[in-house]
């Protein structure tokens, strides 16, 4: 997947800014792609280059004029291609899993740091995709907005980033307790 594809998904709802847009990135987007804000920005000139995104410069009388962007016909189409074309397997790419490949080898106490650290984060995104699904379903039951939602590919894809940092937490929390049980085993022989 390029960028190109996660911006024009983001930006289906309603006209952003790039500002705004950066951000929109940093609560959704960045669940399954990561981006820092100037390839954001250098992206929304290439698609609009490219007409697959339309902007318009809004006037503003107490603030610097910012510019807002919406997907054009061309842009659905884009998304439309990427859409029909086969999904490439992902794949786990983490310094921490190395970190604790080398675990038998490394100081246990500083690895349990770096697990306890990345369980923390872990677990406040969870609590944060938690609230964006309470959002989203604005009152309604699970079951109900799957069936009846507006838009329900943000909500699928918040499931799965939910998902995905509820195993994180999971699998830092189960690796801190071996580790520390480990740990424990050889100072008692």
């Amino acid at each position: 997947m390029a960028l190109r594809h996660a911006v024009l998904a983001a930006l289906l709802d309603e006209e952003l800014s790039g500002y705004q847009l950066v951000k929109a990135f940093d609560l959704g987007v960045a669940n399954f792609w990561h981006a820092q804000p100037q390839q954001v920005y250098a992206e929304l000139t290439r698609l609009e280059k490219d007409g697959l995104i339309a902007g318009r410069e809004v006037v503003q009388d107490t603030r610097p004029n910012k510019r807002l962007f919406k997907v054009t016909d061309a842009g659905l189409a884009e998304l439309d291609d990427f859409t029909g074309t086969a999904a490439k397997p992902s794949f786990l790419r983490d310094d921490l899993v190395v970190k604790v490949q080398a675990a038998d080898h490394v100081d246990t106490r500083t690895l349990i740091a770096r697990l306890t650290e990345r369980a923390a984060m872990a677990q406040a995104k969870v609590e944060l995709f938690t609230k964006l699904l309470h959002t989203m379903r604005a009152g309604r039951t699970e079951e109900d907005f799957l069936r009846h939602g507006e838009r329900i590919g943000p909500y699928l894809t918040c499931l799965r980033g939910l998902a995905f940092e509820q195993g994180n937490h999971d699998w830092c929390e189960r690796a801190i307790t071996v580790l520390r049980e480990r740990e424990d085993t050889r100072a008692g022989q």
